[in-house]
């Protein structure tokens, strides 16, 4: 998932690719740790296939996401690590190195 890396003294970014397939979807937003769990800060783009994407650049660390679909929340489509959350479902992580 992460890509190129931007390091600097203070910190060290990398792109991750994040993506949802919702055809049909009128909206994906992506919310996480790194951005207050505001999925508006965070909008995906739809490609002509139907899959939302987004590039985003994270520092290093372990970051916890969901995606929101039309005001809905989901977790990634593709296995990966999850943690519980306060609101008694799952939260996805990413990690950056």
């Amino acid at each position: 998932m992460a890509k190129a890396t931007k390091c600097s003294a203070a910190t060290c970014e990398k792109s991750v690719d994040f993506k949802f397939y919702a055809p049909q979807a009128k909206k994906v937003g992506l919310g996480g740790s790194f951005n207050n769990w505001n999925a508006d800060k965070n909008p995906l783009k739809k490609d002509t296939a139907g899959t939302w994407k987004l590039a985003l650049k994270l520092p290093a660390g372990r970051h916890e996401y969901r995606y929101c679909v039309d005001g809905t929340w989901f977790n990634a489509q593709e296995p990966g690590e999850c943690v519980p959350n306060a609101f008694g479902s799952w939260n996805c992580v990413v990690e950056v190195r």
